[in-house]
């Protein structure tokens, strides 16, 4: 009897914890019906396509990429930080929606953010299932991925040592990997080891990498933001947190604790590289006000249009700049 007893307990406590998950899970973006599916062309945009980080603000970034992959601008070379890192799979394997569906359809599935999450990866959020774990919902397109016409490049930083690390996928033994440790948030998120260097997310000491874009000679540099036009962190100066967190890697310490100067420093040089026509840029062209881990899903859906309208009004400008 006891045993029984036991039993059913058990059975209603494990009915209760599928109930909560199943509702947890089921909280997605009301419209996520009409993300757009279809895949890329083949065509080759020449240039470089600069994506900056900036956790559930890269839904900006995904929804701009799908109108222009719809619309045949597929860039030849990527460079991606963090969120930008995460987004340029979809891009790359030419799946236009993908990125977003993760995001919209499973920001609330515990085994991605939440309990689970922190249970299987010691970390509020689980890169693993955006990553790996969404594959048996939907492929990625591996072979498109790897075609060797594209040029894919990921930023994390090295723990080490402070600096930039930049991830080829032609001479990366895991690229994947590589876009984890990218998108890996400090504070919150185990170090991910990448061909024997420990990482963090890239925007620890490059937020936006143009400058590697720059220095490989490219002519034509496109750079997708995910703050608007003006945007600046207040009070901007050094800090002594990750010095107190990360006191074994007092290189990565002293960069993350000097990231957000160097990140307006970044702003102020990529608005007059823009003004004398050396980079486009595209920014979100209202406000963005979704927090880095932001759980209104209306909110992330507005913002992934938001950058869809956007990359519709950028576009003749953008193919002219491609053009001249």
């Amino acid at each position: 009897m006891k045993l029984d007893i036991k039993n059913a307990v058990k059975n209603v406590k494990d009915t209760v914890r599928e109930a909560v998950e199943k509702v947890k899970t089921e909280k997605v973006y009301s419209k996520l019906d009409s993300i757009p599916n279809g895949r890329a062309s083949d065509s080759i945009t020449e240039g470089c396509l600069v994506l900056e980080g900036g956790a559930f603000r890269g839904l900006y970034t995904q929804g701009l990429l799908d109108f222009w992959m719809q619309n045949n601008v597929n860039f030849q070379t990527v460079i991606g930080v963090s969120a930008g890192a995460l987004s340029s799979g979809a891009y790359m394997s030419g799946q236009i929606g993908r990125s977003a569906r993760v995001n919209l359809g499973y920001r609330h599935n515990s085994n991605y953010i939440g309990v689970n999450a922190i249970r299987k990866a010691h970390s509020l959020i689980r890169l693993d299932f955006a990553i790996y774990d969404y594959n048996d919902i939907e492929p990625l397109d591996m072979e498109r991925f790897n075609d060797d016409r594209r040029r894919l490049v990921v930023v994390a930083t090295n723990c080490e040592t402070g600096k930039p690390e930049y991830f080829e996928k032609s001479n990366c033994s895991d690229i994947l990997r590589a876009i984890k440790a990218s998108a890996s948030m400090p504070f919150i998120s185990p170090m991910v080891d990448v061909d024997g260097k420990k990482c963090l997310d890239g925007g620890c000491s490059c937020a936006i990498p143009y400058r590697w874009a720059i220095d490989e000679g490219y002519g034509k540099i496109v750079v997708v933001k995910t703050h608007e036009h003006g945007f600046r962190i207040k009070d901007a100066k050094e800090k002594g947190s990750a010095r107190k967190v990360y006191r074994r890697h007092q290189e990565f310490a002293k960069n993350l604790d000097e990231s957000e100067v160097r990140y307006n420093a970044q702003y102020d040089e990529m608005d007059r590289l823009s003004e004398e026509g050396r980079i486009f840029l595209v920014e979100p062209s209202q406000p963005v006000t979704v927090a880095r881990v932001e759980g209104d899903m209306e909110k992330l859906g507005e913002l992934y249009w938001l950058g869809y309208n956007d990359g519709m009004k950028t576009l003749e400008s953008l193919k002219n700049y491609l053009k001249g």
